[in-house]
């Protein structure tokens, strides 16, 4: 039986939200833009489900557009406000040095579009400095771009005061919450937010389900053109079968899971540090860490040795996000926190889930302990 301890690369779906997919998928097949009873029953379940996420938000149903996903819910955000920048000459795009790849290499693309891009520091935490933020927006930016919470190392950014800050500079503040949506609470007006990412897959919801939130009023140009659905942003017949999946997955997630996979989190963190030497956690502690999220390193262990170790027993955990996951350079998240690369390359993420349990995580240390143990012997 497998020990699922990577779920900031994806959870494992509910099976509320499988059965919500499955009778989506038989009573509500018909194309959501179609007007007879086959597609009228499609459209109102998309409505439902977005006024469900819409709700948990704090927004109108007419500010979600649905997505494939994170990635381009991301891209879209970036992109579709540079669009609209470019005819007045392009700008400055302000991120930090630890996003995920779907904001990063947006990013680069757009400098080699003629955009100006920026790439904050954090500290030795993961945390942005909100002074160097106000120097950086000075001058005059179209959009900024930051994580609620770091999907490696589980910092969660003071996105209230980061968001105030740019309103205040007439920048337009875009945060990814795909992997803090429903364990942060988010309010995109209090928050100062523009736009903001959300995605299904990480929330025990389907696989190639997002969306992006967008302020009434902020301009986006689509990535895709065609027949002009989700209002004109998003061209393509809507997943009708995994947008509902996605607004059961939030209707259920609740807030009860968050305190005890904290509790879970800080009890490992604490038996590691007590039963191994040598062990640094990544990241910051306490309320400041996503719920779910440890990220370690371990003197004289390869991640990618301890990960393969436990993996071969039946234990799944991961070296980093598992969008770069199969690259042999180390983490881009950790050596801007200032790890060298040999210390970076003895990382490795454990991410739980609402159905972790203490004996999952008991067993899982035992494993590591024996790795640990045999590798440093050699």
């Amino acid at each position: 039986m497998t020990i699922y301890l990577d779920n900031a690369a994806t959870t494992r779906p509910d099976p509320a939200v499988v059965a919500v997919i499955v009778a989506a998928m038989r009573a509500s097949h018909g194309n959501a833009s179609s007007v007879h009873g086959s597609g009228v029953r499609a459209a109102m379940a998309l409505e439902r489900a977005r006024a469900t996420i819409s709700a948990r938000l704090g927004c109108r149903s007419d500010e979600l557009v649905f997505t494939s996903g994170g990635t381009e819910s991301n891209n879209l955000a970036l992109k579709g406000v540079a669009a609209r920048q470019a005819a007045r000459g392009g700008g400055r795009i302000v991120t930090t040095r630890i996003e995920h790849p779907s904001v990063a290499r947006p990013v680069e693309w757009l400098g080699e579009q003629g955009f100006e891009p920026e790439f904050l520091q954090v500290d030795d935490r993961g945390f942005v400095d909100p002074d160097d933020l106000r120097k950086a927006l000075r001058r005059k930016t179209a959009i900024v771009s930051i994580a609620q919470g770091n999907g490696e190392v589980g910092t969660i950014q003071a996105i209230a005061e980061l968001g105030a800050i740019c309103r205040a500079a007439g920048a337009l503040f875009h945060v990814d919450a795909s992997q803090s949506y429903t364990k942060v609470p988010v309010d995109v007006d209090a928050g100062s937010v523009d736009l903001l990412t959300i995605s299904a897959h990480k929330i025990h919801g389907p696989l190639g389900v997002g969306a992006l939130y967008f302020r009434r009023g902020v301009a986006l140009d689509p990535l895709l053109h065609g027949g002009g659905h989700e209002g004109g942003l998003r061209s393509g017949s809507s997943n009708v079968p995994g947008i509902a999946g996605f607004g059961k997955a939030v209707e259920i997630a609740g807030d009860a899971g968050v305190a005890e996979m904290a509790r879970l989190r800080d009890r490992f963190i604490g038996e590691v540090r007590e039963r191994i030497s040598g062990v640094l956690l990544n990241g910051p502690t306490g309320e400041h860490r996503l719920c779910n999220n440890i990220n370690l390193c371990i003197d004289g262990v390869e991640g990618r040795t301890l990960q393969a170790d436990l993996s071969r027993r039946g234990i799944a955990i991961s070296t980093g996000s598992a969008c770069s996951s199969t690259v042999r350079t180390p983490s881009e998240v950790l050596t801007a926190m200032g790890l060298d690369e040999q210390k970076a390359h003895t990382a490795v993420r454990i991410t739980l889930s609402k159905w972790t349990t203490e004996a999952e995580l008991d067993q899982a240390l035992a494993a590591i302990e024996e790795t640990v143990e045999r590798e440093r012997g050699r």
